[in-house]
């Protein structure tokens, strides 16, 4: 392995350690998630008609969206290497591949970057259905707990 990736160019070895990098960093942030609870039908029939019961709350990371300033950056320091190698018109093909590689990990990089993490909420309601509700914070809630439903939110009752 070791003899092969001394013999794989710069460019070729930037672009794998870019596709490793987002793969490993989302098998790094996966956050475990609660098992949902059962709701009885007896508590179900005694909730009001815009009330619901938590069945579990749990956080998901999602990435940032990428942007020109990673493609530029990326861009730039993937041509700088590319053009290491070579000479001639491999030397102009190592810079135009490693540019474009390195467009690609900079867009990754900052997408990586500017990641957010969110909390789903999902209740149970009086009929039986199933709804997720997304907060950019921890809303406090846990399995259980009685919430009333206000159009795309939740509150405590």
């Amino acid at each position: 392995m070791n003899a092969m990736l001394r013999r794989m160019p710069v460019w070729m070895c930037a672009g794998l350690l870019a596709l490793a990098i987002p793969a490993a960093a989302n098998a790094a942030t996966a956050s475990a998630a609660a098992t949902p609870q059962a709701v009885s039908t007896d508590k179900l029939s005694a909730l009001c008609s815009s009330c619901a019961i938590v069945r579990e709350v749990k956080t998901e990371t999602r990435k940032g969206k990428g942007g020109a300033v990673g493609v530029v950056g990326g861009a730039v320091v993937g041509g700088v290497i590319g053009h290491q190698i070579g000479g001639g018109v491999g030397k102009t093909l190592a810079t135009v591949g490693g540019a474009a590689v390195g467009a690609y990990a900079g867009n990754e990089v900052q997408k990586s970057a500017s990641k957010t993490t969110v909390w789903l909420t999902r209740v149970t309601l009086k009929d039986g259905s199933v709804r997720t509700f997304e907060n950019s914070s921890d809303p406090g809630f846990k399995a259980g707990d009685v919430v009333v439903i206000d159009g795309a939110t939740i509150k405590r009752r």
